[in-house]
């Protein structure tokens, strides 16, 4: 007997630290969380796309910056059931750059309509819950979480390895 077991969407989230702000964007015109606040982020466009590469082309397409693959760094990911307008489940993979080039700035102004640099204590109220699980779980070190079933894990897996130093607070324009 064959199982049914789920299809996982995998997604791409670009988490910029500086100087203890992180950028966010305002969906606009998406279909899905309009108004609120989360990362530039997107989808692999084809089976050969790897997620590191989804993250290098949204920069350019969404932020209008370039960052390289290799100052990529993945530093948390979230298993997510989204609950509207469906019941899909995701990987979100969360990657910060330690540096770009570039100022980021709104690249597609029909899905965007304000993108801009906010304290990484004081973020807009309209910002989506699972995002600012992402960007807690992130400021605690923690490397995975769960996000919309009955019994989620949120922010409870530290890493196994402690550092006393965090790079990806520290990233700059490059």
């Amino acid at each position: 007997m064959e199982k049914n077991r789920p299809k996982v969407i995998p997604t791409a989230y670009l988490v910029l630290i500086k100087e203890d702000k992180i950028l966010l964007s305002r969906r606009y015109n998406t279909g899905f969380q309009d108004g609120y606040y989360s990362f530039p982020a997107g989808h692999p466009e084809d089976d050969e796309e790897t997620l590191s590469q989804t993250m290098v082309r949204e920069a350019k397409e969404e932020a209008g910056i370039d960052i390289s693959s290799a100052d990529l760094e993945l530093v948390h990911v979230m298993h997510r059931k989204q609950q509207e307008p469906t019941t899909e489940r995701r990987i979100n993979l969360f990657f910060t750059a330690r540096r770009w080039k570039g100022e980021p700035k709104i690249m597609e102004p029909k899905k965007c309509d304000d993108l801009q640099w906010f304290e990484l204590d004081n973020l807009p109220s309209n910002t989506i819950p699972y995002i600012k699980q992402a960007i807690n779980c992130i400021k605690e070190n923690v490397v995975y979480s769960e996000y919309g079933f009955s019994n989620p894990e949120k922010c409870k897996h530290k890493p196994r390895i402690q550092t006393s130093t965090c790079p990806r607070f520290h990233g700059s324009p490059g």
